[in-house]
């Protein structure tokens, strides 16, 4: 008798462990969310042979739904309206009996959460890639059971920057005069090797120990919140990294595209547009992937779809987010793309998101934005587009004659909300801007002004404000150099000025001015945009910020040559002004006579 219960003890413990479960995702959720589902994965060995049942008011568990793989199990929950904050089981049972209990929590949303102001026209964004910029936390340089460690002699390996540096860093963000944070990805990466970048994610719920945890990213947020920053994450709905969690078990043979089997992209995005692609260059763009270590997702799942949407919100709401900036907007599937977009949007109607669309074509990036009507009857909800076409218009107008940036910025009228395009002149993927000018300190200051006052919402990337630069590469690892300063005895020190050029400072103090002076100017968050084409026979180029109170001039020579600046051609913004002030110097300008000479690779930037 005593074998025979022995027996049973040990059968019902294996029978336990067949049917642990690992993992439900998300872990938790709110009240008062506009979409009443929620969609929970149940992840552990043979889930899907688990009944489930739940026992709390105003919660109804719609149905459950197995898969291919019978370690997963997904549930659907209806919250209604009237459920309260609280704690509840889920019970899950096997033959009647209860195997496993998990506690559930949803919590009460804070106040006004559904109402968060996104990003707009006011801000000024800093683009900083964690790993580079200040490490504020050394005992997680080196985190056990991860793949990739510090090794900062190797411009491709984690360096060891995180959130604590960033949070240690914010006063001088501030100081600045930027107002919003845009951090590349800050969830787990757990890679071999390259995995500072971020964009291989391992884990949707979990922030990089390396930089961190999750509590620490949000209370980082509510911090830089409360000294009025607003932050941007960065998101990855396209792909994943090769070590995910799920590429040990896919959930179904079709979570990943090209039944999982490495398939180059095209990066032909054109197939989005072109009204004759085939659908053998449609699927080869889209279900493509970027390398072979970022497999693509597929989002005609239906259940991935959910997960993704779902994902993200819950990191809106969790970290107090006040916007999102999606990587490689075109390269998923297009109608799961505004579908993600517009479930987004519903839950914060006042939150904004900025797509990724790296096209020189202005017509190209219009095709996406929010309010665009299309030959093809395509409609996307998205708000924001990165101005790649004019990041390149910029760095070629301040080159040569400034012809190729008020040719781009005259293409304005394909955008259905060119305002709300988030401009700038480099970030994490291409060259320093400071580089893309051949170093040229003259152009660089033109380029900033034109920033400063162009439409749109500015970003600047760490380190553009003390001429960081690439000469002769293009390595993405010295691209996203460490930050000067960031880490203990670094000679040069951008918080102090410690070992920095008299050029590196005054370019600093330069970005900063300007920076803060846009803080203020209404005229430059809400006015219209006029500018007047340089001449045949000159390389003056000048734009103008306009209102009925308002005006801001900025008058650029892009030649090695003084050139006459005739100021009865601004007329019919000028009429009646006889005094301008310039706003890098203060003086008054007069503007009242006939013309003036402007130096050689030289601007003015006025206010009235």
């Amino acid at each position: 008798m005593k074998k025979l219960s022995l027996f049973l003890l040990l059968f019902s413990q294996i029978l336990f462990a067949k049917t642990s479960l690992e993992r439900v995702e998300p872990a938790f959720w709110w009240v008062g969310m506009q979409n009443p589902e929620l969609q929970l994965m149940v992840y552990g060995e043979d889930a899907s042979a688990l009944d489930v049942t739940v026992d709390y008011p105003g919660i109804v568990l719609e149905r459950t739904v197995q898969v291919e793989n019978s370690n997963y199990l997904f549930l659907y929950l209806k919250l209604d309206k009237t459920v309260k904050p609280g704690r509840f089981n889920l019970n899950f049972s096997q033959k009647g009996k209860i195997k496993h209990t998990f506690e559930y929590e949803l919590r009460k949303r804070e106040m006004n959460s559904r109402m968060r102001e996104g990003f707009n026209t006011s801000d000024v964004m800093y683009l900083i890639t964690p790993d580079r910029f200040v490490n504020g936390n050394p005992d997680n340089d080196n985190v056990e059971g991860t793949r990739e460690n510090q090794n900062r002699a190797f411009h491709g390996g984690r360096h060891g920057g995180d959130i604590q540096g960033i949070s240690n860093s914010l006063d001088y963000i501030k100081d600045m005069g930027f107002t919003t944070v845009w951090l590349n990805p800050v969830l787990e990466n757990d890679m071999e090797s390259y995995s500072y970048h971020g964009y291989s994610t391992t884990d949707f719920y979990k922030v990089d120990p390396h930089y961190g945890d999750n509590e620490e990213y949000r209370a980082m947020v509510e911090k830089a919140n409360s000294m009025g920053i607003k932050v941007i994450m960065d998101m990855i709905v396209n792909h994943i990294g090769s070590l995910h969690w799920w590429m040990n078990d896919l959930p179904t043979a079709d979570w990943i595209n090209n039944n999982a089997e490495y398939l180059q992209t095209s990066h032909n995005h054109e197939t989005n547009l072109d009204p004759y692609a085939s659908q053998y260059d449609k699927a080869h763009f889209s279900d493509g992937w970027f390398v072979e270590s970022m497999p693509d997702l597929n989002q005609r799942n239906k259940l991935l779809a959910t997960y993704l949407i779902q994902n993200s919100i819950w990191w809106i709401e969790y970290a107090h987010l006040s916007g999102i900036r999606m990587d490689t907007w075109p390269y998923p599937d297009k109608y799961f793309m505004n579908d993600w977009i517009t479930a987004v949007m519903n839950e914060y109607p006042n939150f904004n998101v900025v797509g990724e669309v790296w096209k020189n074509e202005p017509a190209m990036v219009a095709y996406w934005q929010k309010g665009q009507t299309n030959v093809d009857g395509f409609k996307c909800d998205l708000p924001s587009m990165m101005d790649f076409p004019m990041q390149e218009a910029i760095v070629q107008g301040m080159k040569n004659d400034g012809r190729k940036t008020y040719h781009t910025l005259s293409m304005d009228f394909l955008y259905p909300d060119p305002d709300n395009l988030v401009v700038f002149l480099d970030n994490h993927d291409m060259s320093r801007v400071f580089t893309q000018l051949d170093e040229d300190f003259d152009a660089y200051k033109r380029a900033v002004a034109y920033l400063t006052i162009l439409r749109g919402i500015p970003q600047v990337y760490y380190g553009t404000e003390v001429l960081m630069s690439n000469p002769d590469t293009w390595e993405h690892g010295i691209i996203r150099s460490d930050f000067p300063g960031g880490w203990q005895g670094d000679s040069i020190n951008v918080f102090t000025g410690e070992g920095l050029s008299e050029q590196q400072k005054e370019a600093q103090e330069f970005v900063k001015h300007l920076m803060n002076w846009r803080q203020h100017k209404e005229v430059i968050h809400q006015g219209k945009t006029m500018q007047f084409a340089p001449l045949y026979d000159e390389k003056v180029y000048t734009m103008a910020r306009y209102s009925d109170e308002d005006l801001v001039l900025l008058i650029m020579n892009n030649s090695d040559k003084d050139a006459p600046v005739n100021w009865e051609r601004y007329k019919e913004l000028t009429d009646g002004i006889s005094s301008m002030t310039d706003v890098i110097t203060g003086k008054l300008v007069d503007i009242s006579g006939d013309s003036m000479v402007l130096s050689a690779k030289g601007f003015l930037l006025l206010e009235k």
